[in-house]
C-alpha cells in the first residue's frame, strides 16, 4: 500500500479514538440516570444498522453462513458482556482509569495467545506483560483507601475483550470479516432485545439526544476503523489505537473535570509501552518468520 494510503488510515483511527473517548463520555453521562440494559439496547440497534450498511445487499442475501458459527455466537455473547462491564465500570471510575485498565487487553492476548493460538511467545513479550501488570498495580492500588472495586469491573471486561480479540483471530482464519461482523450485530441486538425493553426508563430531551449521539458517534468511529483497514494494514495501524488512553483522559476532564491522578499517569504509561513492545516484537517474530520462509 502507498504512504499516502498508509497516512489517510493513521489519521482514520486517530479520528476513530477520538470519537470513541467522545462517546464514552457520553455512556457515561447516561450511565448515571439510565440501566446498562437499556444503553445496551440502543447501542446495539445502532450497531446493527451500521453492520447492515457495511455488509451489502450481496452479503446479506447470503445470510450467517459461517464455518465456526458456535464460535461466532461466544464472539458476539463475550462483547456483549464486555461492553456491559465497560459502562458499569465508567460509572464509577473516570474514563482515564477505566482506560488505562482495559489498555492491558493486548497485554492479555498475548499471554492467551499460548494455551488458545498455540502460538510461542518470547521472554520479551512475557516480560511486557509483567510490565503491563505492574501498570495495572499503579492504576488501581490494591490493599490502598484509594483502591476502588470497580477498578476489578473494568480489569473483568479488559480479560473479556481479550478473549473477545483471541475468538476474532479464529474466525477471521475462516470467515469473511463482513459475516463475523453481522454475526457481532445480530448476537448483541437479539440478546439485548430480550432485557433491554424490561428496563426500559423514558428518556428526557437530554437522555435522548445523549442516546442519539452515542449510538451516531460509534458507529461514525467503526465506519472510521473499517475504512482505517482498508487504506492500510493492521500491524501499520495497531499502535495508534493505544492513543484512546490520552484521548479517554482528555475527554474525562473536559466533560467531567476528571483530572488523572499521578499513578493512573505513571500506571497507564507502563500499559501502553508495554502494549507497544509486545506488538513490536511481534512484528519483528513475523518479519523474521517470512525471511526464513523464503
Amino acid at each position: 500500500m502507498s504512504s499516502h494510503h498508509t497516512r489517510r488510515g493513521i489519521l482514520c483511527v486517530l479520528a476513530a479514538m477520538a470519537l470513541f473517548a467522545v462517546m464514552d463520555a457520553g455512556v457515561k453521562r447516561l450511565a448515571q440516570d439510565y440501566p446498562v440494559p437499556h444503553i445496551l439496547w440502543v447501542r446495539f440497534l445502532f450497531f446493527f444498522a451500521f453492520a447492515l450498511i457495511i455488509a451489502g445487499p450481496k452479503r446479506l442475501r447470503g445470510g450467517l453462513r459461517s464455518a465456526r458459527p458456535g464460535l461466532q455466537v461466544l464472539r458476539g455473547i463475550l462483547l456483549m458482556c464486555e461492553i456491559a462491564l465497560f459502562i458499569f465500570a465508567v460509572r464509577y471510575l473516570p474514563l482515564a482509569e477505566t482506560h488505562a485498565i482495559a489498555s492491558l487487553a493486548p497485554l492479555i492476548v498475548t499471554a492467551l495467545s499460548v494455551p488458545l493460538l498455540g502460538e510461542q511467545v518470547g521472554w520479551r513479550r512475557w516480560l511486557a506483560v509483567l510490565c503491563g501488570l505492574v501498570g495495572v498495580i499503579a492504576v488501581m492500588r490494591p490493599g490502598l483507601a484509594v483502591f476502588q472495586p470497580a477498578s476489578l469491573i473494568a480489569l473483568t471486561g479488559a480479560g473479556l475483550w481479550a478473549i473477545y480479540q483471541i475468538l476474532s483471530r479464529l474466525v477471521g482464519r475462516v470467515d469473511d470479516p463482513s459475516i463475523t461482523l453481522l454475526y457481532t450485530a445480530v448476537i448483541g441486538l437479539a440478546l439485548t432485545t430480550l432485557i433491554g425493553p424490561w428496563f426500559w426508563t423514558p428518556p428526557d430531551t437530554l437522555g435522548w439526544a445523549l442516546l442519539l449521539g452515542v449510538g451516531l458517534i460509534g458507529a461514525i468511529a467503526h465506519f472510521l476503523m473499517v475504512l482505517a483497514f482498508r487504506l492500510s494494514e493492521a500491524a501499520q495501524l495497531q499502535p495508534y489505537a493505544f492513543t484512546l488512553f490520552p484521548f479517554a483522559a482528555l475527554s474525562g476532564w473536559a466533560f467531567f473535570g476528571d483530572v488523572p491522578d499521578m499513578w493512573t499517569l505513571i500506571g497507564g504509561a507502563i500499559i501502553v509501552a508495554g502494549g507497544l513492545y509486545a506488538w513490536n516484537r511481534e512484528r519483528v517474530r513475523a518479519i523474521d518468520t517470512g525471511q526464513t520462509a523464503t
